[in-house]
């Protein structure tokens, strides 16, 4: 499977008798009814590691472009209209700011390590605290409640599953407990966020900005109001959009499948 695709249904499962594996790529299974294919015999594998890295670069690509401001930047330096910069252009500082991460598993585990490294206080939300040894080495200050983080944090990066429990897990209320100076990035699935409330939000100054890599639905409709606004910066869900990674991705996926049909453990089974 890429990209979700073919949808994975009864319908496809009853024309395929002898299917022994779905490899999906990425590390989200939400697109998938694991009882549904287990019933058939069916086993599932995804590439969960691979994409972190990449994905943990795209958070902080995101933080310090809406920060900056840089694709608004860059369409004033390239207009032809522009006969000066004005003095008074600014973007927000990084270097001190308060990051919230809001899933600190792999990716977000990876992205505090980048966020370290531009002097950054780091708070972060997850069902299960890290071990002590793992927090002290970044500076992370773990917040047993959502809302502590929502609160504190200048940047709400979030790196979360999709779940039922995580299902629009940021919305109206949580949005207006940020900071009116604060900005939202989601690296995770847009399903997270609730887009309407989002919407409002950027539209009454509730919040800052956000920077988004996924939405709902991928691609938006060309009329969606969250394209028309100035403090939103949206990407292409490409996470993990690099050769490298992508390439590392297809040799596992096909590893996984060759195992699944030899009759071997697959490797990176979701259970």
């Amino acid at each position: 499977m890429w990209h979700h695709k073919p949808a994975i249904d009864e319908e496809l499962l009853q024309s395929l008798p002898n299917l022994k594996v779905v490899a999906s790529s990425g590390v989200g299974i939400d697109h998938l009814d694991l009882k549904l294919l287990s019933s058939y015999g069916v086993k599932v594998s995804n590439t969960p590691f691979i994409v972190s890295t990449d994905t943990a670069d795209m958070g902080m690509a995101l933080l310090l472009a809406s920060s900056r401001r840089l694709v608004e930047g860059h369409e004033m330096a390239v207009s032809p209209d522009t006969e000066y910069f004005p003095a008074d252009w600014l973007g927000v500082e990084v270097s001190g700011a308060t990051l919230g991460i809001v899933g600190m598993g792999t990716i977000g585990y990876k992205v505090a390590e980048r966020a370290k490294a531009f002097e950054m206080k780091i708070l972060y939300h997850n069902r299960n605290q890290r071990k002590k040894e793992e927090e002290s080495a970044v500076g992370a200050v773990y917040c047993k409640k959502i809302d502590d983080l929502l609160q504190q944090s200048d940047f709400v990066l979030l790196a979360v599953n999709l779940t039922p429990q995580t299902h629009k897990l940021i919305g109206k209320r949580e949005l207006e407990l940020m900071k009116p100076t604060a900005t939202l990035i989601n690296i995770s699935r847009g399903l997270i966020v609730d887009q309407d409330a989002l919407v409002e939000a950027l539209q009454n100054k509730v919040i800052k900005a956000a920077a988004l890599d996924v939405t709902y639905p991928e691609p938006l409709p060309r009329d969606h109001p969250l394209l028309k606004l100035k403090n939103v910066i949206i990407t292409p869900h490409i996470g993990s959009a690099t050769k490298t990674t992508r390439w590392v991705m297809m040799e596992e996926m096909a590893e996984s499948i060759e195992a699944g049909l030899a009759g071997l453990p697959v490797p990176r089974e979701v259970l």
